[in-house]
């Protein structure tokens, strides 16, 4: 997607800041972000495919908290429109052959929802029927925490974003794996949560292994 992720500029220049552990808000300037906010990537060229001819897509689930109350914090995810107007969905779209399938689910929610964060941990793996073809695809989805939410971005003018509940965002959105994909998030993030409790002097979310 735009410059940052054309076809044209080499990934090695710029997708490792984007998976580094010092990775933080203020990494990319304003200049900077503005650049990454031109243009989605289109075509299929590089799509990836398993041995059953399945396309294979990735995408994240963006989350936040929200403080609710002086101790108490509710989980928020992002969701976006379809492009078809049908509900609202999480972002994400093809995996391509030059890239880790990290760096195309960050890639996707990009391009589609505008926001930046840490991918965690991968949430699973789901085989699904496409709405607009009658063809079979292979769906992964990763946890993202949200560290920043760009003002542009390339898919601005045609997706409107919200952040929403889990119980909204599951009334929202029509995907049943999409679903499936919420609910392993929210046992993810209660697990995390439930070990920075127990282990508070020692915690490194890296620990909490989620297959």
């Amino acid at each position: 997607m735009g410059v940052l992720f054309s076809r044209n500029l080499p990934f090695k220049y710029f997708l490792p800041f984007l998976f580094s552990s010092r990775v933080s808000g203020n990494l990319f300037p304003k200049e900077l972000q503005d650049m990454m906010c031109m243009v989605s990537r289109t075509g299929r060229d590089l799509q990836r495919y398993d041995d059953d001819g399945c396309r294979q897509i990735v995408g994240c689930i963006p989350y936040r908290y929200r403080r609710k109350g002086e101790h108490k914090k509710e989980l928020e995810v992002l969701v976006i429109s379809a492009q078809n107007g049908n509900g609202m969905q999480f972002p994400k779209g093809g995996w391509e052959t030059n890239e880790s399938m990290e760096q195309a689910a960050l890639r996707e929610t990009i391009e589609e929802a505008g926001v930046m964060g840490n991918i965690e941990t991968k949430l699973g793996k789901w085989s699904y029927k496409s709405k607009r073809q009658d063809v079979v695809h292979e769906g992964y989805m990763f946890s993202l925490l949200v560290k920043k939410q760009l003002e542009n971005w390339p898919e601005k003018n045609f997706r409107k974003r919200s952040w929403m509940s889990v119980s909204e965002a599951k009334e929202v959105c029509p995907h049943t794996w999409m679903k499936e994909a919420l609910d392993v998030l929210v046992i993810y993030t209660r697990n995390v949560q439930d070990f920075r409790t127990d282990n508070s002097e020692s915690f490194n979310k890296n620990q909490i292994m989620f297959e």
